[in-house]
């Protein structure tokens, strides 16, 4: 990406249509963490998991609330004239992060619904593949700002990357330069792949009833609510894994180059993202020992993780050398 000659922003009612709509979808998330690390129990039914160590979660709360606030500050750069003077890796992580965490509930919270709606669902799903461990109007209230936030922001920033970094997308693979993506990045873009399968097929199998790798405790509660997890986040893996083949390879020759960056940039930040929550989320104490994630699960999570971290860069090292000759 490049951050010089940067265009003035266009005038125009969508964008701060959707800058409002952005921020107002923030306020459910922002004000059940705020009234949580006040002291509330709003939304927390007794004997949850939260109420086991309340330290760890004020602390916890504290900092959903401030990554929520980046979702404010990005809707205000996005859609900002001084937003466009903005350097390129400044906007880049925190807006890769906010798609990848994202993209996940949007595909999977409405495939829960679905899912209960026709017979199998627990009526009360949970993007995380968690247990519920809240009252039921928690879900829908929390997981749908979520998704008009990312319905927001994520149009504000093909409306942003239109205008400031258009060129970067122009054309079709087979016309990008052969040297696009060196050999080691090249050889990075095919670990990363590779690394991808075991994750992916592990989620599959979960999602088709196998429990091998799964702990005591979680597979005694999988459902179809879990199983709809497992399988988007095996799509998202398989999508990345693929898609930054098909940069490196240039091919197929006449994908068009901005289909190839967007579902890469989704689809990486959605493993690597969600692969690092996950992680954090499993590495921290348990209200009780026999629900603690599995050793196969916790590294399920961390090959999400380095898997997401591996093509992204592969997708920085394109962007990068795609605006030097752009």
């Amino acid at each position: 990406m490049t951050t010089s000659t940067a265009p003035t922003a266009p005038a125009g009612a969508l964008r701060p249509t959707l800058r409002v709509l952005a921020m107002v979808a923030c306020l459910p998330y922002i004000g059940l963490k705020v009234a949580w690390v006040a002291g509330s129990r709003v939304g927390i039914p007794a004997g949850s998991v939260l109420l086991d160590h309340p330290t760890l979660m004020a602390v916890a709360n504290g900092l959903s609330v401030l990554a929520d606030a980046v979702v404010v500050l990005l809707a205000l750069l996005l859609t900002r004239p001084w937003g466009m003077r903005v350097p390129a890796w400044l906007l880049a992580f925190p807006m890769w992060a906010a798609t990848g965490l994202l993209a996940p509930i949007m595909a999977g919270y409405p495939g829960q619904l679905i899912v209960s709606l026709v017979g199998g669902g627990s009526g009360a799903p949970s993007p995380t593949g968690k247990e519920p461990f809240l009252d039921a109007w928690v879900f829908p209230v929390v997981y749908g700002g979520f998704i008009l936030q990312g319905l927001s922001l994520g149009t504000l920033f093909v409306l942003y990357a239109r205008d400031r970094w258009g060129h970067l997308w122009a054309g079709r693979l087979g016309a990008l330069p052969a040297g696009l993506m060196g050999p080691r990045t090249r050889a990075v873009a095919v670990t990363g792949a590779v690394l991808a399968l075991l994750p992916a097929a592990l989620h599959t199998l979960w999602a088709c009833g196998v429990t091998s790798g799964l702990s005591p405790a979680f597979a005694a509660e999988y459902d179809s609510d879990h199983a709809t997890v497992d399988v988007v986040r095996a799509l998202f893996l398989v999508l990345a894994a693929a898609i930054t083949l098909c940069l490196a390879r240039r091919r197929p020759a006449g994908l068009r180059v901005r289909t190839a960056l967007a579902v890469s940039w989704v689809s990486s930040g959605a493993a690597g993202c969600w692969g690092a929550y996950m992680t954090l989320v499993s590495l921290l104490p348990m209200g009780e020992a026999a629900k603690a994630p599995s050793g196969q699960m916790i590294t399920t999570y961390a090959g999400e993780m380095i898997t997401g971290f591996l093509l992204a860069g592969c997708l920085a090292v394109v962007l990068t050398r795609r605006g030097r000759t752009a």
